[in-house]
């Protein structure tokens, strides 16, 4: 089996001045669930090379397991150092995609034609979709026979309360709980910072960091 894992290359976070990028956790545990599986991982962003990791992810409050081990894995590390180009993958070359979060993709991955395009052709030859956290933002301009990819469809991410717990609701250029709303998604939560994942046929998708090993986990039994 392969995967497609696909990261951020945006770094600033709004007008703010300071960083954002992925969020660690939401790369290194589905990375994880992956490669522990015997799956093929390759991993892309839009610029390629190293993406930027969101520095509050990487916080001593904010660690977890899976980053303590990735850190200290230097495989994975140079993966994670040598991304490849967004536009040199081919959906053929895959049997499905994983989109990581963070802030980082609201602002490049969301407007991305390339992504756009990429999900699409994914979707449209049978194969899943999955994305975390705010990554299921990414999804905002995804068509499916004509209409929102997620029109009709329980989806989950990144909720309001959970960014004005973060006083980011001013800054990020949607709200990912808004925006799947306004898509025709039937928005499906649990309380802040649970992990939750919602399976709608090829469509999975995770509430937030904590839900990121569910949410791969949730793939791998769809692709199995």
């Amino acid at each position: 089996m392969k995967i497609l894992m696909v990261l951020t290359s945006h770094d600033i976070l709004g007008n703010t001045g300071r960083k954002t990028g992925f969020w660690l956790e939401e790369f290194a545990s589905p990375y994880f669930v992956f490669t522990d599986a015997g799956v093929t991982v390759t991993v892309v962003s839009p610029k390629g090379g190293q993406p930027p990791i969101d520095p509050k992810s990487d916080d001593p409050n904010n660690q977890t397991p899976a980053q303590t081990r990735f850190k200290a894995d230097k495989k994975a590390m140079a993966v994670l150092a040598s991304t490849l180009r967004l536009d040199s993958v081919s959906s053929k070359d895959f049997d499905t995609v994983f989109y990581s979060g963070g802030h980082g993709p609201m602002w490049d991955l969301a407007e991305d034609p390339v992504s756009v395009k990429l999900i699409e052709s994914f979707y449209d030859s049978g194969k899943p979709v999955a994305a975390v956290c705010h990554a299921p933002g990414v999804l905002r301009h995804v068509k499916y026979k004509g209409e929102s990819i997620v029109k009709g469809k329980r989806v989950s991410g990144f909720t309001n309360t959970e960014e004005e717990a973060v006083q980011l609701t001013k800054v990020v250029p949607f709200l990912v709980e808004d925006e799947l709303k306004r898509l025709g998604g039937y928005f499906q939560k649990t309380d802040d910072w649970h992990p939750f994942a919602v399976v709608d046929g090829r469509l999975i998708t995770g509430q937030n960091p904590a839900s990121s090993t569910m949410t791969a986990e949730a793939l791998l039994s769809i692709m199995k």
